[in-house]
């Protein structure tokens, strides 16, 4: 059976390895000491935080179709937040999300839906993989210190285009289109209270600032009780302050969000940051996954689309459908 290693085990990969693991042996390779990428959940003394994607939609018929069991299961749910869009003039519109137009999130928390479909594959946690050698068919993987990870038939990345291009060979095919993808990063400033917070939203939109999302995580269904406050910078400020020390990278956003929300969160009793260096890619045209089979090599992810669950999920498909016919 042919052999395949996914490097990342986000969204893309989880789903690939699922669609195409009847076909082929597939292991995958995550850095992380969980799966699901960006879909992450940290938790800190009954305080909780989605710290990367914090909900996503179902536009198409196929991701609809493949939430049907998830919901069932209770592995996602709907979020019906009180949803605000802030400028600097304030607030300048409301809405409560619906079942007209569902967000959803994972119960009890976003890394929900990873550990679900990660939980009957082949995976190596802690495991970062620093290069890629051999020839088209006989691929070796090898870790941070020089340790061989295995032989492989076909390597599939399943990580940031800017690791992907770092990553593959100088023979992969699409290589350019790789590199042609930017994905600027965010900070994710993690806020806990004792006491709930006077606020009359549950998430908000916040545009032309140091940041673009506040939610209160707790409003969200199956979560803990401690109030959790989630806040995202804009990709522009975070690219900005890439390299500044977190001490710095706090204070400002902190500042910001007071001065956004008119409210002093000085008083928070958890105060975390989480640097995400690729977070938001834009819409791309073109395939939805990137596959050399001369080489045996492919890329895919949100990246391949547009940076959103549903793209991960259509990325990992893809590939997965493709490459049946070639393993």
């Amino acid at each position: 059976m042919t052999r395949i290693a996914v490097i990342g085990a986000g969204l893309s990969g989880l789903v690939f390895a699922n669609t195409l693991g009847d076909a082929a042996q597939i292991r995958l390779f995550e850095k992380s000491r969980g799966y699901g990428g960006r879909m992450a959940t940290r938790r800190h003394e009954g305080f909780q935080f989605d710290h990367g994607a914090q909900f996503f939609t179902a536009r198409s018929k196929s991701f609809q179709s493949f939430l049907e069991p998830c919901l069932e299961a209770g592995v996602v749910t709907r979020w019906d937040a009180r949803f605000v869009e802030i400028d600097s003039d304030g607030i300048s519109g409301r809405r409560i999300w619906n079942g007209e137009h569902p967000h959803y999130v994972g119960v009890p928390g976003m890394n929900a839906l990873g550990r679900a479909l990660g939980e009957k594959l082949d995976i190596v946690l802690d495991t970062p993989v620093d290069k890629i050698c051999g020839e088209a068919g006989d691929w070796r993987l090898h870790d941070l210190e020089g340790r061989d990870l295995g032989r492989f038939d076909w390597v599939v990345t399943s990580v940031p285009a800017g690791q992907v291009a770092a990553l593959m060979p100088v023979e992969f095919s699409h290589l350019g289109a790789v590199e042609g993808c930017s994905m600027p990063g965010c900070y994710a400033l993690m806020l806990g209270f004792s006491e709930p917070l006077s606020l009359e939203w549950d998430a908000a939109l916040v545009r032309n600032g140091a940041i673009s999302w506040i939610s209160v995580d707790n409003s969200k269904p199956g979560r803990v009780d401690g109030t959790s406050l989630l806040v995202q910078s804009s990709n522009q400020w975070a690219e900005a302050n890439m390299n500044r020390t977190d001490r710095y990278v706090v204070s400002q956003l902190m500042v910001e969000t007071s001065r956004v929300t008119g409210q002093d969160f000085s008083r928070a009793e958890h105060i975390a940051l989480h640097r995400w260096r690729y977070a938001n890619p834009g819409q791309r045209r073109g395939a939805r996954s990137l596959i050399d089979s001369r080489q045996r090599l492919a890329a895919i992810g949100d990246w391949c689309i547009r940076g959103r669950v549903e793209s991960a999920f259509q990325s990992g498909v893809d590939a997965a459908r493709r490459m049946r016919s070639l393993v």
